[in-house]
């Protein structure tokens, strides 16, 4: 073949073809340079020598990454198994209560925690919040979302969802509570207004919010 039909992707189609023609043609590595990012010249076994260790860097931080989201979920999942187990052995709504505030707050670093429950007919409670459902729609987009809900709210539905605050709530989290029917909301609340942000998982929060809406459908003596 001569020089003149020979262009520069058949040649590079050529050497991916036989990678190891340098090795039988080492002599070559002495002539040959790379540019290199800064304008300097390195030799081709440099330039790939960098290559792979860029890449090896790139693995070994996704590998770090990893290890640690392992880890966050290993510590969900602890915090989680010891709400679930306080929850089951809840025998009224403010056990239930009681259970949710210390581990949404304890676990959790939830600053505030409102657990609202929709009842017409009257309800055994002492400090929880129990709201005919005629008295709801002002978060009625709230109770009729299909997934828990993350982000700033408006100041009307804040005001609505939190009664007494210890500081005004910058963020927070609504979980929609539905066993057949809507049952209320749980809402944990933070006073930074980055905590809780409407890109996030919500994953958590609606396993969370799956076995809240059992637990008080048994107590509400709600069938479905």
């Amino acid at each position: 073949m001569s020089k003149s039909t020979i262009d520069e992707s058949q040649v590079a189609e050529w050497l991916a073809q036989h990678p190891d023609f340098f090795d039988r043609q080492s002599w070559l590595l002495e002539k040959l340079y790379v540019p290199h990012q800064r304008g300097a010249a390195v030799s081709l076994v440099e330039r790939q020598t960098s290559m792979l260790r860029e890449k090896a860097q790139t693995l070994e931080t996704h590998l770090s990454d990893m290890i640690e989201a392992a880890r966050h979920n290993d510590g969900q999942f602890g915090k989680t198994k010891r709400m679930v187990l306080s929850l089951l052995e809840a025998d009224s709504f403010d056990e239930v209560g009681i259970a949710l505030e210390e581990s949404l707050c304890g676990d959790f670093s939830g600053d505030e925690v409102e657990l609202i429950l929709f009842s017409d007919a009257p309800l055994d409670v002492n400090s929880l919040r129990v709201l005919p459902r005629s008295q709801t729609s002002i978060v009625q987009p709230l109770v009729d979302a299909s997934s828990p809900v993350c982000g700033q709210l408006s100041e009307q539905m804040t005001r609505f969802l939190f009664r007494n605050p210890k500081q005004p709530v910058g963020s927070c989290a609504v979980v929609p509570l539905v066993k057949g029917e809507s049952l209320g909301l749980l809402v944990i609340g933070s006073y930074d207004e980055k905590y809780f942000q409407s890109s996030q998982g919500t994953l958590f929060l609606a396993y969370i919010g799956e076995v809240l809406s059992r637990i008080l459908a048994r107590l509400m003596n709600i069938g479905g």
